[in-house]
């Protein structure tokens, strides 16, 4: 092999290579547009946007990571963007990047918890229907307060277990042997028995996958962009869960109701049960290691529980930003359960840190954006839109471009792009001689925004009022969209994709087609429930008198 060679084998490392090509050809098309081409700067950017969202898209083919890398890299090498313009959005948002290395991390240690409260609904409850309601209203719930990929990658692990119990069982193979839990080959007994557990685990997952975007979108901390639009309204915990409350709750409603209806009348691909010879096995396995426990183990559990109910206290009285709550997590687990060891640490902050070091790309982009103005004609289109029909555009722009996408990037482009819309309406209000510093005091968290209005202007104090109302709507419809319709393909939910990537989803022979299959009645049932409940917002926030 010559080094020519070498090369082009390493460049993007087993990526198909059309998809390589498809890279090298937008690192050649950009410059060119950049620069040889009239209003080239504009067009680049749109081009630049469009072949981000592509390596999100082919996010099984390579991690958008070193691709989208490349594209951030050589946007700032021409003069796209500046480094300055790329720090100056990873400092804004820095409390996303804490939230993502240290909450993360923290629900990381807290994870022998899930694993027992998971394996009791499996093993425990008969009814599929039951037992399907809970695995969904279990991932929202946990959702709401810990991080959506931990949730998943717990109930994983579980899935993950029990099928390697029984598939070996089936196979005649120790678990002390090597085996391959694809080959369905030495299966000797039982293999109708194992095609049911296969549907049985895939109904699960994507109950428990979907229970994670109906919890994400309800609180600051249910995903990343929740925190990222959180932080630029100036929303704590509890006012971020009100805020969103009018559009989330009956989402959540529907949801649960489409899950009950999905396995009773075995919609979808839906209604597989537990065959009894499965159950047997599984019980036996779940009592072995319970065993196996011991006093320390159960002792363990007990502190995960107290540190759990720390976390969802001083989340609810933001005792302090999310990210350092994540970290005193880290630190009275670690502490108190005896882990003392570096490379035990290291493992808690591997599912993080690749997909924080991608943020911070989207960032890099998010600064192509805003130095050239690229959404200005969306957004002024939009907003051009007057009332219900603004909102209803909001989320459907934010929910078509999620589905494709990966909603923390779109949710960041709209939200800065949308407050910085407003911070130029505030400067054409007169007797305002700061806008940025305006907007500033009216999203800052501690300070109440009524106060500040009641220092302005008389003359345009209701004005103010009325559009920072409208801008905390608008808000509300971004994070809805990203976060709702966004179920429709693991292109839009982390979840998803860390659901489709994983160790268990080729065993259980859960595609992406037949993912999106699943997630089908949901998607609709939920984007719509969605959509109603955000063209309604003001009749609803009215009626409650807010």
């Amino acid at each position: 092999m010559t080094l020519g060679q070498a090369f082009k084998a390493n460049f993007l490392g087993s990526a198909p290579q059309w998809y390589k090509l498809s890279m090298l050809a937008f690192l050649i098309i950009n410059p060119i547009v950049w620069f040889g081409v009239p209003n080239g700067h504009f067009i680049a950017g749109w081009i630049l946007i469009g072949e981000f969202i592509f390596t999100l898209a082919m996010a099984l083919k390579c991690y958008p990571l070193p691709a989208g890398g490349l594209l951030a890299i050589e946007a700032i090498a021409m003069g796209m963007t500046s480094p300055a313009s790329v720090y100056h959005e990873a400092v804004h948002n820095f409390p996303v990047i804490l939230l993502l290395i240290f909450m993360v991390a923290g629900i990381y240690f807290m994870k022998d918890l899930l694993q027992f409260t998971f394996t009791k609904l499996l093993v425990k409850i008969q009814s599929k229907v039951l037992i399907s309601l809970l695995f969904c209203f279990a991932g929202a719930f946990l959702s709401a307060f810990l991080d959506a990929l931990t949730v998943t990658a717990v109930i994983i692990s579980v899935a993950y277990g029990f099928y390697n119990v029984y598939h070996r069982y089936a196979s005649g193979v120790p678990m002390t042997s090597s085996h391959d839990l694809a080959n369905d080959e030495a299966v000797e007994m039982g293999r109708e028995d194992l095609l049911e557990f296969r549907a049985y685990l895939r109904n699960l997952m994507m109950h428990g996958a979907v229970g994670t975007a109906l919890g994400g979108v309800c609180t600051i901390v249910g995903e990343p962009q929740n925190l990222l639009i959180g932080h630029e309204m100036g929303w704590h915990f509890l006012d971020f869960f009100i805020m969103v409350a009018p559009i989330s709750m009956p989402v959540l409603i529907m949801g649960l109701l489409t899950c009950a209806t999905l396995e009773k009348f075995h919609l979808f691909g839906y209604g597989a049960t537990l065959p009894g010879n499965v159950r047997s096995i599984l019980l036996e396995q779940a009592t072995r290691d319970e065993e196996k426990r011991g006093v320390r183990g159960k002792m363990k559990l007990i502190i995960q529980i107290c540190v759990g109910l720390w976390l969802i206290i001083a989340l609810g009285l933001h005792l302090a930003e999310v990210g350092i709550i994540g970290l005193s997590v880290i630190v009275l687990l670690s502490a108190f359960n005896g882990f003392i060891e570096e490379h035990q640490f290291g493992k808690a902050f591997e599912e993080a840190l690749p997909f924080t070091a991608l943020l911070v790309v989207f960032f890099a982009i998010v600064a192509v954006i805003h130095d050239n103005h690229l959404f200005a004609p969306v957004i002024h289109f939009v907003l051009s839109l007057k009332g219900h029909t603004q909102l209803a555009a909001y989320y459907l722009a934010n929910g078509i471009l999620s589905m494709i996408s990966d909603n923390v990037f779109v949710a960041t482009v709209y939200i800065s792009e949308t407050k910085m819309h407003f911070v130029n309406v505030l400067a054409a209000l007169p007797g305002v001689t700061d806008a940025k510093a305006l907007m500033a005091s009216l999203t800052d968290p501690h300070l109440v925004r009524a106060d500040i209005i009641a220092k302005l202007p008389e003359a345009i104090q209701q004005t103010v009022a009325m559009e920072m109302k409208q801008f905390d709507h608008l808000a509300v419809a971004i994070n809805t969209g990203t976060n709702i319709p966004s179920v429709a393909t693991p292109n839009g939910q982390a979840a998803f994709l860390f659901l489709l990537t994983s160790a268990l989803a080729p065993v259980i022979r859960l595609s992406y087609g037949r993912m999106v299959m699943l997630a089908l009645p949901y998607t609709i049932v939920m984007s719509i429930t969605g959509l109603v409940a955000t063209y309604y917002m003001n009749e609803t926030l009215h009626f409650f008198g807010m």
